[in-house]
């Protein structure tokens, strides 16, 4: 599940890299993802993918039903809204997203903060210790930190997310990818 998913690029990336994969992407604005839904909904004999959906919802308010579906949910760049629930891993998003995954599911967030997000978070900037203090918060909701990191451009890559290739991550703009799972284990950070 891609949280925020925008154009869906990477759900459609996700659904085409193996059939029997259930990509599913949630935008609050439907018309982000418009396209992608199209395309997926075509015929497969014209490049339709029926194991790729489009979900026109806040990622805060999740519909009931998605209990342990999930071996992943991926939050990639979030701004406004997301971004703020996701750096202060608001009850609202991290509860439906914890509930949603399997015993060894994971998220992974790929955050960055440009000029226009920090009047709006209190982090200001996403340091170390800033990262560090995010993935204490998920902890909290249950969510420990698997994995904590500048993120690569092979991270970039990996996220499927067309906006992180147009900031150019890392090369013009630091990110950080975080990696939460329901079990705890140590991360040295």
């Amino acid at each position: 599940m891609d949280l925020g998913t925008g154009d869906g690029a990477a759900v459609l990336r996700a659904a085409r890299s193996d059939a029997h994969l259930l990509a599913i992407g949630v935008d609050a604005d439907p018309s982000r993802s418009a396209l992608a839904s199209r395309r997926a909904a075509r015929p497969p004999r014209k490049g339709g993918l029926p194991n790729a959906l489009f979900l026109a919802a806040d990622a805060c308010s999740l519909p009931d039903g998605l209990g342990r579906t999930f071996d992943e949910v991926r939050i990639s760049l979030p701004w406004g809204s997301l971004l703020r629930a996701t750096l202060s891993a608001d009850v609202g998003l991290a509860e439906p997203i914890r509930q949603s995954l399997r015993p060894a599911g994971t998220v992974r967030l790929l955050l960055s903060l440009g000029d226009r997000d920090r009047p709006s978070v209190a982090e200001g900037q996403l340091t170390h210790a800033a990262a560090v203090t995010v993935a204490a918060r998920w902890s909290e909701r249950g969510l420990h930190c698997l994995e904590l990191r500048p993120a690569t451009l092979k991270d970039v890559t990996q996220s499927g997310s067309s906006w992180a290739k147009r900031l150019a991550i890392p090369a013009r703009r630091d990110a950080w990818l975080l990696v939460l799972g329901t079990r705890s284990v140590p991360t040295g950070v």
